[in-house]
């Protein structure tokens, strides 16, 4: 069955993202280094960012809450004031933070844009989000925009239906096992994998090896080539 339509992650996928909220997470941590060990600290900060995810959200500002927790945590509430300042002021330096395309993410989608229809399916803050899209210079190429709550079967099942011909004409490319091929998988698409770098312990998943509608690439440069050998 041919595939029309064609669903891009944004963070890690086109641009980078993990890498400066590692930066910004070793800055704070770094803060807290005199309170508890590093391998604690980052222990604090995942389970604070899992209890967190479902009442702020994928983003900046629900990261920069739960690094505010942890720190009020792990000083058993006496973190100076001056602490908490430096933090908030970390997440505003992450929301302004210019953006920076991947290698071969203009190419994949201005090839692709010319024969199928093209959406960018995201998670996270929505008015942040907007504003990747924008800085990217990629806007205009996007048939569809869905900036979500949460990645499901469901999300992807919708969403094809709305830009497309249904899941089972689609085809996901992300970074993330969990969010971007799973669901879409399973939802009735093609999920293609495209690995990068450091990968948040949140979006940690096993890949489903052997599914017939599973691929890897080691980055977008071919994703065209593969899109036109699946038909």
């Amino acid at each position: 069955m041919q595939i029309t339509t064609i669903g891009f992650d944004a963070d890690d996928t086109l641009w980078h993202n993990e890498s400066f909220f590692r930066l910004t997470q070793d800055h704070v941590l770094g803060l807290l280094a005199d309170h508890a060990p590093r391998d604690h600290l980052e222990d604090r900060l995942i389970a604070a960012e899992r209890r967190n995810v479902g009442h702020y959200g994928y983003g900046v500002k629900g990261f920069t809450l739960s690094l505010i927790e942890t720190a009020i945590e792990v000083t058993e509430g006496r973190v100076p004031a001056s602490v908490i300042a430096e933090i908030m002021a970390a997440g505003r330096d992450l929301l302004a933070h210019p953006l920076e395309l991947l290698p071969h993410a203009r190419e994949a989608v201005e090839s692709l844009a010319a024969s199928h229809r093209i959406v960018l399916i995201t998670k996270g803050d929505l008015l942040h989000q907007e504003r990747k899209l924008a800085q990217s210079g990629l806007g205009d190429l996007f048939h569809g925009v869905e900036i979500v709550s949460e990645k499901t079967p469901e999300t992807y099942a919708r969403a094809f239906v709305r830009h497309g011909n249904g899941a089972d004409r689609a085809l996901m490319v992300g970074n993330s096992m969990k969010s971007d091929v799973l669901p879409a998988i399973q939802a009735g698409g093609w999920g293609v994998y495209v690995p990068h770098g450091h990968v948040w312990a949140l979006e940690r998943a096993d890949a489903p090896a052997g599914h017939p509608r599973y691929c890897e690439l080691p980055d977008l440069g071919g994703l065209a080539a593969l899109v036109a050998r699946l038909g």
